[in-house]
């Protein structure tokens, strides 16, 4: 009998050990498991190329398969909504920038996502701004050139914009205002088809980040010839900033970061905030992002939530001043 009962509490006692040893792991993202990246924006773009980098480094720093997936579509609406129905397991992340995280519940009654509710922040891992590009079928070389050309079309033109409702479409109606231009913004599916656009003269000009702009300016295919933020940058160190043109009130830089899905254990947010960092910190990693327009910056979770407050809370007043309603 005592043979029995002893026998009965060592298979007990292997068996909560068993099951600690579970909950343990699943703390973290489950071994082999492949980490899947959500991506609002289609492939070609800024966004993807930046994640496909990323996504590369982060399998050798996280033991498993990191996979990009594409949901492009409303501005990064659908890969956030995604995010928002995905497991809270460590296997599911989203990168992106201010418009989907911070402008979007900005601009639109019901997105389908309450950031502060829906995700929680991973980390921050660069800073980027956006640009006025001018396609190589106009003679425009400057901002001034510009603004000089579309008044000699009757002061009316279109410029593209990678989504409606966003930085970018607000930036297009500061300018028409502040020139007495008559601007129509053009929303495209993300960045990849507007640019396709402008390399094929469909579209005189448009407004995207640096990193969408880049590599074509530099190829002499399209002209970068204004840039948002506080400073001048690097990757274009002869193109003026709006502020230096006169257009002052967007100093203030948007963001790259993750997000996961609420309920995510903080012990596999961390073991990905901890990866990203000694990826950012590479040399290849940061010569590419910095050739791309971004300032590579780490911003742990604390420091990404402080932020994304702030950047909604400065853009809240902007589109208040607007008139925009929300739709």
């Amino acid at each position: 009998m005592h043979k029995r009962t002893f026998a009965r509490a060592v298979l007990l006692l292997a068996g909560a050990c068993f099951v600690f040893a579970a909950v343990n792991q699943s703390a973290f993202a489950q071994p082999n498991k492949a980490i899947r990246i959500l991506v609002g924006f289609p492939p070609g773009g800024g966004t993807d190329a930046i994640a496909r980098t990323l996504a590369e480094k982060l399998k050798d720093e996280l033991g498993t398969s990191v996979i990009v997936e594409n949901r492009p579509g409303a501005g990064g609406q659908i890969a956030a909504q995604a995010l928002k129905s995905s497991a809270p397991d460590g296997s599911t992340f989203f990168i992106s920038h201010d418009h989907t995280i911070s402008i979007l519940p900005l601009v639109m009654k019901n997105p389908g996502f309450d950031p502060a509710k829906d995700f929680v922040p991973v980390a921050g891992f660069a800073t980027f701004v956006n640009a006025l590009a001018v396609s190589a079928g106009t003679p425009a070389k400057n901002f001034n050139d510009y603004v000089a050309w579309v008044k000699s079309h009757g002061s009316k033109s279109a410029i593209g914009i990678p989504a409606p409702a966003s930085v970018p479409e607000f930036l297009v109606k500061v300018i028409g205002d502040k020139y007495g231009l008559d601007l129509v913004s053009a929303p495209y599916r993300g960045s990849a088809p507007m640019i396709g656009d402008m390399l094929s003269n469909q579209i005189p000009a448009g407004v995207g980040s640096v990193p969408d702009f880049i590599e074509n300016h530099a190829a002499g295919k399209l002209r970068v010839v204004a840039v948002l933020g506080g400073a001048r940058q690097a990757a274009l160190p002869d193109v003026p900033t709006f502020a230096e043109l006169g257009l002052a009130g967007f100093e203030d830089v948007p963001y790259y970061a993750f997000f996961a899905p609420a309920g995510t254990p903080q012990a596999a947010l961390d073991q990905f905030s901890a990866a990203l960092s000694k990826v950012i910190a590479q040399p290849d990693v940061r010569d590419r992002f910095t050739r791309l327009g971004l300032t590579v910056q780490f911003m742990p979770q604390s420091q990404l939530s402080t932020r994304e407050r702030a950047y909604s809370q400065t853009w809240a007043q902007i589109i208040r001043k607007s008139g925009f309603q929300p739709q």
